[in-house]
């Protein structure tokens, strides 16, 4: 999942089919309408926003998406403030544009689609600031002969809201009245700069690697970047070759559970840089494995991540990782560089990729211990039954509706619905361009569709689950499936390598699929699975396996408590005469 607390989701359609899904939406008593928005054309009277970017910022004309932002919220940048989460989230209203060149406008209006509000027509009388970005595209000349228009990662981890290049404007007070007709005049006058290159330390090196196979996949250049932590007595211990641990997760930015310094006394993140110090203080202490951990950047068109897995829409992230980025590292860093040597963690988004790579390429990794992973049964996708639900936004029922329900907090809670997340997604990019979750899942599991982008698996606006694209994810991607379809194969290759620690009241409930998963598990037999899965009572998201501390704590200390594991691990099950000496010194 993107939406991490305690550590840390479009089809594109013509006017006709805009209007279409605006009058059934509107009788569903549904908050949102079609977006057809257009560029220098008769609009219908009332409230609009003109937004354009002059020459002097680019003289180029622009694909992309224009979100616009109308708050009341002073504390920050309208931009900053569109999340569905946060319970004061400001209204936001979202149009695609194709060649829109310097000078002209962009209309959003009645017309285009918005959320929390259905258009800028519901907005009330009164004060605000407005801000608008433009989320740029670039097109894509793909292997599969498709063209598609989406927005490259600039190194920020795919958030339109911080993309480096991405146009905005300035935040502007104005007194908004829809009755009044008024126009509002936005000018896309700033530019977001680039973000500085990561600089190594003693203890953390940044490598970046140009992919073949992405290139060849994509039609340009396309890297892989990862981080890489260093054991102690790397430069003293030159003969020494070393495990290696892959921390798998959304677009890391360093290695901040590390840190060689002590926390400064009352700095607001003390805490932190307390647990990360104390994982120095392990790190370089004579009893802690001598291992090397890599955390791995492969943002993507789509979204922060790929999801670590080869896919019809992404590309082979999974080959490329496994068969470019890790032999890079382990050659760079003197790893062992044997399936037998590698282990892989990590929590929500990172659970479901090391609960993926183990199955999808179990020779090559010994060892998955996956934190409250995605959802790993699609018959609890969140809530949801792709395979007899009918409706992902809506509970099955003749008359009752009844909302699927989304985020919540570990009293039950309820913070948001299925419906509200994609609808919010939808503002943010149409085409499963929004690089938010529901959007990601769909782009990794689904089909590549007739235009190129991903196929659709439930209508983004009505929640109409096709079951042919549910049978391909099934079939494709549903871990519990694939396990149980080819245990037959994959068990003697799996045995003791699968652990899965999810809390009770997982913030997305996703320890529903988990629940299914250990169904099966508990069931196998030649072999039997030989792993693990621990529930943490009334824990939220991300649960990983601390029952005596906080969830926060227990993020925090995951290296500490999991890499002395994964070692024992690995020199439990090496084969005969491998190197089980030359890096426990």
């Amino acid at each position: 999942m993107i939406y991490e607390s305690a550590i840390g989701a479009r089809n594109s359609r013509s006017i006709v089919t805009g209007i279409i899904a605006f009058l059934l939406v509107g009788l569903m008593g549904n908050p949102m309408i079609g977006q057809h928005g257009v560029m220098n054309a008769q609009s219908t009277a009332g409230l609009r926003f003109d937004v354009s970017f002059p020459a002097s910022v680019s003289p180029e004309k622009q694909d992309g998406h224009i979100i616009l932002i109308v708050s009341r919220d002073t504390s920050r940048e309208p931009r900053f403030q569109y999340q569905v989460y946060n319970p004061d989230v400001q209204p936001g209203f979202g149009l695609d544009v194709d060649g829109l060149a310097p000078g002209q406008t962009a209309v959003i209006d009645s017309h285009v689609l918005g959320w929390p509000l259905r258009s800028v027509a519901d907005i009330p009388a009164g004060d605000y600031r407005v801000q608008a970005v433009l989320n740029r595209y670039e097109t894509f000349h793909r292997a599969d002969g498709h063209t598609v228009k989406l927005a490259p990662d600039k190194g920020e981890g795919q958030h339109w809201f911080s993309k480096p290049g991405n146009f905005y404007s300035e935040p502007m007070r104005v007194h908004l009245d829809p009755a009044s007709g008024q126009t509002v005049h936005i000018s896309l006058t700033r530019v977001i700069a680039p973000i500085p290159e990561p600089r190594d330390t003693k203890w953390v090196k940044y490598v970046r690697i140009k992919s073949d196979l992405l290139s060849k996949f994509w039609g340009r250049p396309m890297y892989l970047g990862a981080y890489v932590l260093l054991p102690a007595g790397f430069d003293d211990h030159p003969s020494a070759h070393y495990p290696l641990a892959v921390d798998q997760g959304h677009y890391p930015t360093g290695f901040g559970e590390f840190s060689p310094n002590p926390p400064t006394p009352g700095s607001p993140d003390s805490v932190r840089v307390s647990y990360a110090y104390d994982l120095y203080k392990q790190w370089t202490g004579p009893k802690f494995p001598r291992m090397l951990v890599m955390k791995i950047q492969h943002a993507n068109p789509y979204y922060d991540d790929s999801y670590a897995v080869n896919s019809a829409n992404l590309g082979p992230y999974g080959d490329a990782i496994v068969k470019e980025l890790i032999p890079y590292v382990e050659k760079k860093f003197r790893g062992i560089g044997k399936g037998w040597s590698r282990t892989l963690y990590g929590g929500s988004t990172g659970g479901w990729e090391s609960l993926g790579d183990q199955i999808f390429y179990p020779d090559e990794f010994n060892g998955a211990w996956a934190f409250c992973p995605d959802p790993v049964d699609f018959r609890q996708y969140e809530t949801i039954n792709i395979y007899s639900d009918t409706n992902a936004f809506y509970f099955n029922a003749d008359w009752k509706k009844t909302p699927q329900p989304s985020g919540r907090n570990y009293l039950g809670h309820l913070l948001t619905t299925v419906e509200n997340d994609n609808h919010w997604e939808y503002v943010q990019g149409q085409k499963d361009r929004s690089s938010e979750q529901w959007d990601i899942w769909e782009s990794v599991f689904g089909p590549v569709g007739a235009d190129g982008y991903p196929q659709r698996i439930y209508d983004k606006l009505t929640g109409h689950i096709d079951p042919k694209v549910a049978e391909y994810w099934k079939e494709h991607y549903d871990l519990r499936n694939i396990l149980q379809r080819d245990w037959a194969t994959l068990g003697p290759k799996l045995v003791g390598k699968i652990h899965i620690y999810s809390g009770t009241m997982d913030s997305w409930h996703l320890n529903n699929s988990v629940y299914l998963m250990e169904d099966f598990l508990n069931t196998t037999k030649d072999p039997y699975y030989a792993g693990s899965i621990e529930y943490g009572d009334r824990y939220e998201h991300c649960w990983t396996g601390d029952s005596q501390h906080s969830l926060r704590v227990g993020g925090m200390t995951v290296n500490q408590r999991f890499i002395p594991v994964m070692a024992q691990h690995i020199v439990k099950t090496a084969p005969a005469g491998a190197d089980t000496l030359s890096w426990r010194y």
